[in-house]
């Protein structure tokens, strides 16, 4: 049996909200859960209660790649600092409430020096950040970018792998009406809110600026992707655009960890 060791006046885990920063003797209560808890979700998702400690300002953003200790201490994963044999999953976005107005994956959230505690995916489908990716693989990689993995074809010499995570496909794909002058995509098709498109993914298609990337997503109550907004203007009207997204795409975890070192 489980014992309850930390009570909250909390409704329940909500994976989506980060905790902190947490002042010892502020009479903020923290953390709320045991370190280590698990949260579950639909699509087969679990998240992992974890401490996060930063020493500078640094923004969180949907698919960035953490690992964490046995004693549920995290820190974003690189290649120089991964360890063997330690587990790892992704942050699969953040919101504070009352932003968070309907269904589906949130966005980045910027945090100042201190201690946080934050729910990191393990598994299910989740955002992943990736320099690239190959589909069907079952191995992804570190890179020297923290929180960012990578799923080439063949091992990159150096890197540590993560065992685990699988790829449907190396970039997604939906169709958009575009407006020139305007950052909204709309009249969407062929994409889902557990699916992505996922803020900070990297954009293409006719009509779209170089370098695009998408900043934030508006969902109806229910977790319909009603809406994308860019980080540009887009420079042609169109319909039915076939827009490509890369970056940062869905990844399905099987709770991947670090398995050796390539």
């Amino acid at each position: 049996m489980s014992v309850a060791s930390i009570q909250s006046d909390r409704l329940g885990a909500n994976p989506f909200v980060v905790e902190g920063p947490i002042v010892s003797g502020s009479g903020i209560p923290g953390p709320n859960f045991s370190l280590g808890a698990v949260a579950g979700g639909d699509r087969e998702s679990e998240w992992v209660y974890c401490q996060l400690v930063l020493a500078s300002q640094t923004t969180l953003q949907p698919g960035q790649w953490f690992q964490w200790t046995r004693d549920y201490v995290a820190s974003l994963l690189t290649t120089a600092t991964a360890v063997v044999g330690q587990r790892c999953g992704v942050f699969s976005g953040a919101a504070q409430p009352p932003t968070l107005t309907g269904g589906g994956p949130v966005g980045a959230i910027t945090l100042a020096p201190g201690t946080y505690y934050v729910w990191l995916q393990r598994n299910g489908q989740a955002p992943s950040q990736v320099a690239t990716a190959t589909a069907a693989l079952v191995v992804a990689e570190t890179t020297t970018t923290p929180g960012q993995a990578s799923a080439p074809g063949s091992a990159t010499a150096t890197t540590k792998a993560i065992a685990n995570v699988n790829f449907a496909a190396a970039n997604q794909t939906f169709t958009a009406t575009t407006v020139n002058g305007s950052n909204l995509l709309t009249s969407l098709s062929g994409l889902n809110a557990g699916s992505g498109p996922f803020i900070g993914a990297a954009v293409s298609g006719t009509g779209i600026a170089g370098g695009t990337t998408i900043s934030g997503i508006t969902y109806s109550p229910s977790g319909v992707v009603q809406s994308i907004t860019l980080s540009a203007n887009a420079t042609a009207n169109g319909t039915g655009i076939t827009i490509t997204a890369t970056g940062v795409i869905e990844a399905t975890l099987m709770r991947p960890f670090l398995s050796k070192v390539n």
